[in-house]
């Protein structure tokens, strides 16, 4: 094994990059399947997406400690520090949507046997779009492609506008018929957790920026009114 200094720091971004895209798959398929158990009633499979998420959190928690070894270890200056403190920032971001993906679960296990007031079609989509977002997201990361990275935060105006149309059927589910408060409200928060989760993916894409240019700047989407 090589003791050259910038090839040894060249191969630990590359595996911590490739940390990244685990961590990132386990929370896209968290956030699939919560979704799916919702749907589909499945007690079992939202309970084991509740309990997998201490998975994600050790995923996290061992990936920050790595990236405080290199910068204490490594010494690593410009882009090389840039990675480093932005993967800090991504896996954060990662790790709450994964706690989005576990609240889904745990509205689907508080739910039990009990069925949506409507056929979940949004909120499903929602999700899948959200998940494509955060995929495309991270592989904009960790090939710092910035122009990707610019294009994915279009999509999240997608997610905010089913967010708002399955707000206001379910407005009208609750004034129609209040004894359907509870059942709508459960839905409410699972359409919140995914709009949420997709404004993170923006602030992964924001990063991407970052290392690339070295500057730090929200990304502004210009809309059609």
């Amino acid at each position: 094994m090589s003791t050259n200094p910038r090839e040894t720091l060249d191969r630990k971004l590359h595996q911590l990059l490739d940390d990244v895209l685990v961590l990132g798959s386990m929370v896209e398929q968290a956030l699939l399947k919560s979704v799916e158990a919702l749907k589909r009633r499945d007690l079992v499979l939202a309970q084991n997406i509740y309990n997998a998420d201490i998975r994600i959190n050790t995923k996290r928690f061992e990936m920050e400690t790595e990236v405080m070894v290199l910068i204490a270890t490594q010494q690593p200056m410009a882009r090389d520090l840039r990675i480093l403190a932005s993967t800090l920032e991504v896996v954060s971001e990662l790790e709450r949507i994964g706690d989005y993906a576990k609240g889904i679960a745990n509205i689907c296990l508080k739910m039990g046997e009990e069925p949506p007031i409507k056929p979940l079609v949004d909120i499903p989509y929602m999700a899948q779009i959200t998940t494509e977002m955060l995929h495309a997201a991270l592989s904009a990361f960790v090939s710092g492609n910035v122009e990707i990275a610019q294009e994915i935060p279009e999509r999240d105006d997608l997610v905010d506008g089913l967010y708002n149309q399955v707000f206001r059927e379910l407005l009208t589910y609750m004034i129609a018929d209040p004894s359907t408060i509870d059942r709508a409200n459960y839905l409410l928060w699972v359409a919140h957790n995914l709009e949420r989760a997709a404004d993170r993916v923006t602030n992964i894409c924001e990063r991407t920026i970052y290392v690339v240019t070295g500057e730090m700047k929200e990304i502004n989407i210009t809309t059609d009114v």
